[in-house]
């Protein structure tokens, strides 16, 4: 069974995440089956990029399942491969729009940031529980959906967010019945945009490379350093966080 299911109609596509079983967490496999398709949307005339999930839920976010085998170079090469993933779908010169149900948890959630347009059953949850256990993936994204003051609050605290709670906030753009494809269908025509580069520019997103970064390294569950780096300027603080990864946090960082 595919873990991710395509549907091209026109210049329209829409990617189903097909792992009912475990929520839809996000495997190494799914995760480069989504970048592929991503990739490969915004060469092929693509104009509007949907998301959903199969079964109960969007997403529960990162695929813990078989974590204790991998090493941590294992985990942080999956980590940076999320993030670029969402930077895909954040940069992408085509619309983008999550229609979301269930839980949309951790990089689940990230994954419903990183879209232009984001609708939710009245029921949806969202929670970026990652700062409990070492793992947090678009802070950057977050910040500007909702605000630096908010998205700082949700990341620490771990806590549920319901749907209407995340309209307000500006996590979701609108709620939806069923599966949303009224409310798609009568979006406006996306603009052609023929350069991906600038547009990105334009509306303050950042690429991994440039993007202010924390890389934390660690030995099983001593305190680590945190270094972020900023314009060449690095700023370092110590935390409890138990694993070795990348997290953009330079939102929580004094300019």
């Amino acid at each position: 069974m595919s873990e991710l299911l395509t549907e091209r109609a026109g210049a329209t596509l829409t990617l189903t995440l097909n792992r009912p079983d475990k929520m839809n967490a996000l495997s190494a496999s799914l995760v480069e089956a989504l970048q592929a398709a991503v990739d490969e949307a915004a060469r092929s005339g693509v104009r509007l990029l949907v998301l959903r999930g199969n079964g109960r839920n969007f997403s529960a976010g990162f695929d813990f399942g078989g974590v204790e085998a991998q090493s941590e170079g294992d985990l942080l090469l999956r980590f940076v491969r999320i993030e670029l993933l969402l930077q895909a779908v954040w940069t992408a010169p085509l619309r983008t729009v999550a229609c979301v149900h269930g839980r949309a948890w951790g990089a689940g959630a990230d994954l419903v940031a990183a879209c232009d347009v984001r609708l939710a059953q009245a029921a949806t949850t969202f929670r970026f529980p990652g700062a409990a256990f070492g793992i947090v993936l678009g802070t950057r994204r977050l910040a500007e959906r909702i605000g630096a003051t908010q998205a700082r609050a949700i990341v620490t605290s771990g806590r549920e967010i319901g749907a209407p709670e995340a309209l307000r906030l500006g996590l979701v753009t609108g709620i939806v019945e069923q599966s949303g494809a009224d409310a798609v269908a009568a979006l406006p025509e996306p603009r052609v945009v023929v350069d991906c580069v600038a547009p990105a520019m334009r509306r303050g997103r950042l690429d991994l490379r440039v993007a202010g970064l924390a890389l934390i390294s660690t030995i099983s569950r001593s305190p680590v350093v945190i270094s972020t780096m900023k314009s060449g300027c690095t700023n370092s603080v110590r935390a409890p966080f138990p694993a070795m990864m990348i997290l953009p946090l330079s939102w929580m960082t004094t300019p």
